[in-house]
């Protein structure tokens, strides 16, 4: 299968790299604000404020960001890119494309990307939550009075977070990407106000302080490494969103203007931290003058937000990944910009979390303690993150057994540490994210199960088709003027609106169009390949089959491809039939294929499916629904 090509420019380099700062780096661009106050907290309070433990702490966090971020994703991960689309569900996919079918690997892959999938949603829940509210409580350096109005802030503003969704993503960078570039440049000048009277905080870049500190404490620097991994969240929605901008705008915000800012503010509040021990109660807002705290809580409540945005778009890529790779029921898509595919909204995905995000905010009330919850979802999705990518970099590029142990030992040993550090967080909060994805991965593989079991209950149903056009020849059926579309799934049986319209009402149109549309394993599908056709039975029949191929990160536009397959020769005027869908309820059965509290998952989920007359793009005057019912 053909894709197109996707290296073309679509829009400006300069409006997708400001896009991509508004939306790619608001998560880990924000990190500072909490990383080295948790790091340093009194539930971390065996880090003690000497020069060795900063110094050590300084360079664990910038070697953690320089090896995760800057070499894994952006240099590596980015690399696996599926036809210009990211996240793990995207590089599950890949993966198995160049797997052999049938084997262990086929099978391991996807679902490594169902349990990583599951435990992003587990991350998106909560970093809008932490993000705004260790913002919002920067109010309290300035004035410490304002504590109670901490929660219903946060409160309003996720609320009007997710209300601005629905303009998408392009809008939301737009108006995104210019405060970014002021956080950076802000957080980044703070940084260096501090570092140029305190130079010596610079050797905390050496990875031998690092080192010393984990030789010298190893518990507490296991323990802190717990905390640092917070200053690298945001990498994997780096991954997720790499669809929505692009590769080369990514990685060339982050090298030229991300990273240095991000470097430069933690070494600032290391020196801040050595000058005054008692800065660790909040070592970010106490970095700026008592003049520019105020400001610098208003942007950094703006900034903060807009890192909610990264892992929200992110959520919904994974979503429309999993439901056209047969994880999640039909989902409703809106596409939010004329010339990126990549930029949607999904509403299902968008209220789902924010209720998620809201029931935190009340629960938790405070960035520390929500801190405790984070990083282990973080963490379990970078170890499938890089064991997908090493089995995509050694069946697609061949990669020899020494590389791929190097690559795996380099990014695997710290992310095995980070998660094990984040372990001891478990009954502290850290189940939480868990449950989401447990609750999420059974979801995702009880639709998939369903739906095979129905698919296979519902082909029994409809019956051959080569028996139904045997039929019509010994059947006094009546032709009727017009051309009608039945939208089907599969070619060997006989769609159900078909068989009901011929056997009831004994009548047939002069044309009938059986169409399949197909999701394949790639993000796109050329349009010199969206459309098969053949014809069924003899030229008397006047029954054609067309199957539509769509990838995974196309929108499933029937009409918009039958007007592709008028301009290829194929006689459909999508303008001027009628469209007939086979609408299959499904009820719970006594029989044991699926336990029963799985049926009634799964049941739920089809109940809220999105509706297909919309999701396929059909006019809602000339479509007919006619249905059966399938008991599984």
């Amino acid at each position: 299968m053909n894709t197109p090509d996707r290296s073309a420019p679509r829009a400006g380099f300069a409006t997708m790299a400001l896009g991509a700062l508004g939306v790619v780096f608001g998560d880990i661009g924000t990190s500072p604000l909490y990383a080295l106050q948790t790091v340093f907290s009194i539930d971390h309070n065996t880090v003690r404020s000497s020069p060795g433990d900063v110094y050590g702490v300084i360079s664990l966090v910038f070697w953690s960001i320089t090896v995760v971020v800057s070499i894994k994703y952006v240099s590596f991960i980015l690399r696996a890119d599926n036809d210009g689309e990211g996240g793990i569900m995207a590089l599950a996919a890949l993966a198995r494309r160049h797997v052999r079918p049938g084997g262990r690997r086929f099978g391991l892959v996807m679902l490594l990307g169902v349990i990583g999938a599951s435990l992003f949603y587990g991350d998106s829940v909560i970093t809008p939550a932490i993000s705004v509210m260790s913002a919002i409580e920067g109010l309290e350096v300035p004035a410490p009075g304002l504590q109670d109005w901490v929660v219903p802030l946060g409160a309003l503003i996720i609320t009007g977070l997710f209300l601005v969704q629905r303009f998408g993503t392009a809008a939301v960078g737009r108006f995104f990407g210019p405060v970014m570039v002021l956080w950076f440049v802000t957080i980044g000048g703070l940084g260096l106000a501090k570092v140029i009277p305190n130079p010596g905080v610079i050797k905390g870049l050496s990875p031998s302080y690092a080192l010393e500190f984990i030789i010298d404490r190893p518990y507490v620097a296991f323990v802190a490494m717990g905390a640092v991994v917070l200053a690298i969240t945001g990498a994997e929605a780096l991954y997720a969103d790499m669809g929505h901008f692009g590769k080369a705008p990514i990685r060339r915000s982050w090298f030229f203007l991300v990273f240095p800012c991000l470097t430069l503010n933690y070494l600032g509040q290391g020196a801040l931290i050595l000058e005054h021990p008692s800065s660790v109660s909040n070592p970010f807002f106490l970095l700026a003058p008592s003049a520019l705290q105020w400001p610098l809580v208003v942007l950094a409540t703006a900034a903060t937000v807009i890192a909610s945005q990264a892992v929200i778009s992110g959520a919904y890529s994974v979503s429309r990944q999993a439901e056209r790779l047969g994880y999640l029921p039909r989902l409703t898509v809106r596409h939010t910009s004329q010339s990126e595919s990549g930029q949607i909204y999904v509403p299902a995905v968008n209220w789902a979390l924010f209720v998620g995000v809201m029931v935190l905010l009340v629960v938790f009330r405070s960035s520390d303690k929500l801190a405790t919850a984070y990083g282990l979802a973080v963490t379990g999705t970078f170890l499938l993150t890089t064991t997908l990518f090493l089995v995509y970099a050694e069946s697609a590029w061949q990669w020899p057994r020494w590389q791929l142990v190097l690559v795996g030992v380099l990014f695997g040993a710290l992310e095995v540490t980070f998660f094990a550090a984040n372990l001891t967080k478990v009954l502290h909060g850290g189940w939480l994210p868990m449950l989401i994805a447990v609750a999420v991965a059974t979801a995702m593989l009880t639709w998939r199960r369903g739906s095979r079991v129905v698919t296979e209950r519902r082909t029994e149903l409809e019956g051959p088709i080569e028996e139904f056009l045997d039929w019509l020849h010994s059947c006094p059926v009546t032709k009727v003027p017009g051309t009608a579309v039945f939208l089907h799934p599969d070619v060997p049986t006989v769609p159900l609106a078909l068989r009901e319209n011929a056997s009831f009402n004994s009548v047939i149109h002069q044309r009938v169009f059986i169409v399949s549309a197909v999701s394949h394993n790639v993000p796109h599908v050329a349009a010199q390949d969206r459309v098969e056709a053949a014809v069924l039975g003899d030229a008397y029949d006047a029954i054609r089959h067309l199957r539509l191929n769509f990838g995974f990160q196309d929108d499933q536009n029937v009409p918009a491809a039958l007007r592709l397959a008028r301009k290829q020769g194929v006689e459909v005027d999508p303008d001027d039939v009628y469209y007939f869908l086979s609408r299959i309820t499904v009820h719970g059965g006594r029989d044991r294929v699926m336990p029963r509290w799985r049926k009634r998952l799964f049941l739920a989920m089809a109940h809220n499916a999105a509706n297909p007359a919309e999701y396929y793009r059909l006019p809602e005057a000339r479509t007919v629904v006619m249905g059966a019912q399938v008991k599984f």
